[in-house]
């Protein structure tokens, strides 16, 4: 089969490796997305993303579509209240609009990215097999369809799992402790109005020896809800989500004697139930610079969502990626240079906020100290000292 060849190639199409190509593109510099799915809307990309102005904002401003981004936000989306295993609310925040930090459902921003790069920009259906270097950093590609390409720059956003970082890290990514599983209720207000008054319109947590809930409220009317509890690597291989009455029973047994109302949110779930471990990468994980290849986004550091910084950071990577590398034509090394001087520091910080995180939410007295934590969070933003 011929191989093909591909100034820059960026392996995979999420939020960071959109971002990276927009960018790109912005300056005149062509390049290409290998995405693994077979295409665009090939699986649902649900969820709800705060998206923080000091990074993804950041991010999109520099892709010039922070005004595109403005009209996807889902108004209400900021309000937020904590409750505890019987149900009282602890704390309760409305959405005043004035937080930078307004919500928007992950799709409709894969969306606005998408539609704002030429068309052939991504290659759909290209999984990758292997990858290695071939010397003056040039790198060859492997897919599963038997392709191969070669490339002057390779930029790994294939996430988690990444078939790129090997190249540049032996790091691989480890269990944090706690497991999900995902629901969804479906037309909440109509269907389920219990869970629908118990979440509210925006982001809903409820914590209480070492488990809880997360839920958002979608853009549809729907809630998508995580259980989220401190158990085993292997728990979850302890039950059929083939037979979702039998997982929602195994699910259930970890909140006897909580309220009605929030067990409802697993009881009361349409469709199957979805296992979800969260791994993540060492906290200050770097790697020495290699010729021709770079990591963003969940492929750089990945780390538990309980900073809400995953996808803000990998849209900020990737921006500042498409930056350094505009900035340094004909120069690929010095561009990863400084990407990757500022990429480090970055991303070791937000990494360690999110173990932080875990371990407050989760651990001993979880739900009073990130009561606490909210409270001072609020304190801050009205006097004026918040962080930015």
């Amino acid at each position: 089969m011929t191989t093909s060849h591909f100034p820059v190639a960026i392996i995979g199409g999420g939020l960071g490796g959109l971002t990276a190509a927009r960018l790109l593109h912005v300056h005149g510099i062509d390049a290409t997305i290998f995405e693994a799915e077979a295409s665009a809307g090939v699986r649902t990309q649900g969820g709800m993303l705060d998206i923080h102005e000091e990074d993804g904002q950041k991010a999109l401003r520099a892709a010039g579509l922070h005004d595109e981004f403005r009209e996807i936000i889902h108004e209400g989306g900021q309000a937020m209240r904590l409750v505890g295993p019987d149900g009282t609310v602890h704390l309760r925040e409305v959405d005043d609009a004035d937080r930078g930090r307004p919500e928007v459902d992950r799709g409709d921003l894969r969306d606005l990215l998408l539609n704002s790069l030429p068309d052939g920009t991504i290659r759909w259906n290209s999984k990758v097999s292997a990858a290695r270097p071939l010397g003056g950093g040039r790198h060859e590609v492997a897919f599963a369809d038997g392709s191969v390409i070669t490339t002057d720059l390779l930029i790994g956003a294939d996430g988690a799992w990444s078939r790129i970082r090997p190249l540049v890290s032996a790091a691989r990514p480890a269990y944090t402790g706690i497991s999900f599983v995902e629901t969804d209720l479906l037309d909440a207000d109509a269907r389920h109005p219990r869970s629908a008054a118990v979440v509210g319109g925006g982001f809903f947590i409820c914590l209480g020896d070492r488990r809880g809930f997360l839920a958002h409220r979608e853009t549809d009317g729907s809630l998508h809800v995580y259980t989220a509890l401190k158990v085993d690597e292997d728990w979850l291989d302890t039950i059929d989500f083939g037979d979702p009455a039998a997982a929602k029973a195994a699910v259930l047994a970890h909140f006897e004697g909580w309220d009605e109302g929030l067990r409802g949110l697993v009881a009361d779930a349409d469709g199957t139930l979805t296992p979800r471990r969260i791994h993540a990468l060492p906290v200050g994980h770097r790697w020495d610079r290699v010729p021709g290849v770079t990591l963003l986004g969940d492929a750089a550091h990945l780390m538990s969502p309980f900073a809400g910084e995953g996808a803000n950071l990998a849209m900020l990577d990737g921006a500042e990626l498409g930056q350094a590398i505009a900035a340094h034509p004909g120069d690929v090394e010095a561009a990863l240079a400084v990407y990757e001087e500022a990429l480090f520091p970055r991303s070791e910080a937000s990494a360690a906020g999110s173990a932080a995180s875990l371990d407050t939410m989760f651990g001993e007295d979880g739900l009073e100290k990130t009561a606490a934590f909210f409270a001072g969070a609020q304190g801050r933003e009205q006097s004026g000292t918040a962080p930015a």
